[in-house]
């Protein structure tokens, strides 16, 4: 198999301080010829599970490399300093062994072979034990780019032993179903951990009205495939780039309207019947348009 060359990165490191800089210098050094990707850098500090969830929706695209995930409150702690290696070796993923990892391997097929980074030749000499992005992670995916086979990295270790991911299914019943916001984007769009196909139950004769219920306050909200079919000051539920359905207002924030966070429960159930709603034919444009 070729060498790797482009490496990904998804940090909570921020851009004010020099973190990110050094984790590249580190790579441009060791290895020149890899290219590098900023996924991520403003992952709330210390919210391993934000983390994974942005890195589970990432890794689908990236190319084929190394993927450097830090979100590490327990860096200099016994918790292991790992990597993974996904997709039939197309892909690598490092970083703490704490969750942040494990969605994003389960999306592209689970985990083929995981080792623990205790090979520590082909780490930084370091004063401290608190930059394990600088001293370990960064300088590890660097020699894996020169040639550095995976399996001399460190120790094998059970894949099945690693800590799991931290996001939280949906409790889905005949008539409703329980779901949490796992993202609330830049636009105040809320997704949620569901998709049409876990709705389907809650609809009926081609129906797309749902009624959601937030702190016991209930909400007409249809599906809708774009932000702009959503009726003018009103909430829908639309299909994301995910695939998953979020909370959403045209041309504004519906976790504000809504009231909602990350983590918040949200109740979905069938629309009830007189509410007001416009129509949308998921695939095919109104007869308006």
């Amino acid at each position: 198999m070729k060498p790797y060359d482009h490496i990904s990165l998804l940090t909570d490191y921020g851009t004010a301080d020099e973190f990110v800089g050094v984790m590249k210098a580190v790579i441009a050094d060791l290895a020149p010829h890899a290219r590098i990707t900023d996924l991520a850098h403003h992952v709330p500090a210390y919210d391993v599970r934000a983390g994974s969830l942005m890195l589970a929706r990432c890794i689908q695209y990236v190319p084929r490399g190394i993927v450097i995930g830090v979100v590490d409150p327990g860096v200099g702690t016994q918790r292991k300093a790992i990597a993974l290696e996904i997709a039939g070796g197309e892909g690598i993923l490092i970083g703490p062994d704490n969750g942040l990892l494990a969605p994003a391997a389960g999306m592209v097929g689970g985990v083929e072979r995981a080792v623990v980074l205790n090979n520590v030749a082909l780490h930084l000499p370091a004063p401290g034990s608190t930059f394990a992005g600088r001293d370990i992670f960064a300088p590890v995916a660097a020699h894996l780019c020169s040639g550095v086979p995976f399996d001399e990295l460190g120790d094998a270790i059970d894949a099945d032993l690693l800590m799991p991911g931290l996001v939280t299914l949906p409790q889905i019943g005949d008539t409703e179903i329980i779901s949490e916001v796992t993202w609330v984007d830049h636009f105040g769009n809320c997704q949620l951990n569901v998709g049409l196909e876990d709705v389907a139950t809650l609809l009926s004769g081609g129906s797309l009205l749902l009624t959601i219920v937030v702190d016991g306050v209930a909400r007409s909200a249809t599906i809708a495939t774009a932000f702009a079919l959503i009726p003018t000051g009103g909430i829908g539920l639309v299909i994301d780039s995910y695939g998953m359905l979020a909370i959403a207002k045209d041309q504004d924030s519906a976790a504000r309207d809504v009231g909602v966070g990350v983590g918040d429960q949200v109740i979905l159930r069938a629309g009830e019947a007189g509410q007001v709603s416009t129509a949308v034919h998921i695939g095919k444009k109104s007869a308006s348009e």
